[in-house]
């Protein structure tokens, strides 16, 4: 399962990725987009409005639930 992730050093919190996003899988945080893996479906719309090249994909390990 692949995964979106900002790149903090480079995204200038536009909002574009956040507003292009069709599951809502990016949301606001401390004024940076913050990508919720398990709502991110792997469509890049995020990727490809960014004007600064601050998205990316990597490889994300599915969620078990914690035991205990």
């Amino acid at each position: 399962m692949m995964a979106a992730f900002i790149l903090e050093k480079l995204c200038h919190g536009c909002q574009r990725c956040l507003r292009a996003c069709p599951n809502e899988a990016i949301k606001m945080v401390a004024h940076l987009p913050v990508v919720y893996p398990e709502q991110c479906n792997e469509c890049e719309e995020c990727m490809e409005v960014c004007m600064h090249g601050a998205i990316a994909f990597r490889t994300h390990p599915p969620i078990s639930p914690s035991s205990g």
